[in-house]
């Protein structure tokens, strides 16, 4: 039986017939949810840095199983690997204080605070005053002086708290 799936899946090959490749795709398809049924449910929801290194990483590991650059179950365990540190790394930003939760997972910048323009945090993060009139008519703002407070969210978006009226 390991014969036959060495064989299908290409194992001892120097090249991959198209047949091959395509068991391969179908294999690591199956096991990349597996994979990521044993994460978590926000590993690709939230697209904060933290999670858009994992979505890089893991598929550039994962298509060298499927393309035969490098060993297929190393590479398959390796995409395990980089899942269970992603699970364990958000599990210390949870649980602890200090330096690792906002070094792991980012911090949210105040940009309007109280209807006023942070005009430094804009230049420090490269944003535009149209970038954040953008974000003031998304959230259904049509001036800063509405604003109590917005935020450049961890994400990348903004978020906006309108004042009361």
């Amino acid at each position: 039986m390991a014969d036959f799936l060495d064989a299908l899946l290409g194992i001892d090959s120097d090249s991959l017939t198209w047949w091959q490749m395509s068991v391969r795709a179908v294999v690591v398809f199956i096991v990349a949810l597996i994979i990521m049924r044993i994460g978590n449910k926000r590993i690709f929801g939230k697209q904060t840095a933290f999670d858009i290194v994992l979505g890089i990483i893991y598929g550039s590991v994962l298509s060298r199983a499927i393309t035969g650059n490098s060993p297929f179950w190393p590479t398959l365990a390796a995409a395990l690997v980089l899942v269970l540190l992603h699970r364990f790394l958000a599990f210390l930003a949870y649980n602890t204080e200090g330096f690792i939760g906002p070094f792991i997972k980012g911090n949210p910048v105040c940009l309007i605070r109280d209807g006023k323009l942070q005009e430094d945090k804009l230049k420090k993060h490269n944003l535009t005053e149209n970038d954040l009139q953008e974000a003031l008519r998304n959230g259904g703002v049509s001036s800063i002086k509405e604003v109590a407070s917005a935020y450049l969210e961890r994400s990348g978006d903004i978020s906006i708290v309108k004042r009361d009226t």
